[in-house]
């Protein structure tokens, strides 16, 4: 069973690294259509949304809209961070802080 485990694991890297290869061994060589160029530029942000959403919105599995969901106050701070200062790293230290200092404070 363990060895099985590391075979799907070895192939699962194999493919990610072919399917990320012939991307960059084809870029250049096939006229990529604007639509999908455009389209693309859409890809990080929606992955980002699916990731960052459910841990601000869901903490225990439930939505949570409140003020006691720690994780969303941190979050409304960081975004308000984020466009003040448009600094990635400046906004993800931030939100860290924020979140370790309202779990410091609260009670509970």
């Amino acid at each position: 069973m363990e060895m099985n485990l590391w075979w799907i694991m070895l192939a699962a890297g194999l493919l990610t690294y072919l399917i990320r290869l012939s991307f960059i061994a084809l870029w250049g060589k096939i006229a990529v259509p604007d639509w999908l160029v455009r389209a693309l530029r859409f890809v990080p942000p929606a992955v980002l949304t699916a990731i960052i959403f459910p841990e601000l919105f869901l903490p225990a599995g439930q939505l949570s809209i409140s003020p006691s969901n720690l994780r969303l106050v941190a979050g409304i701070l960081a975004t308000a961070i984020a466009w003040r200062t448009r600094n990635v790293v400046l906004t993800i230290l931030a939100g860290m802080f924020i979140l370790l200092l309202l779990q410091l404070i609260s009670p509970g």
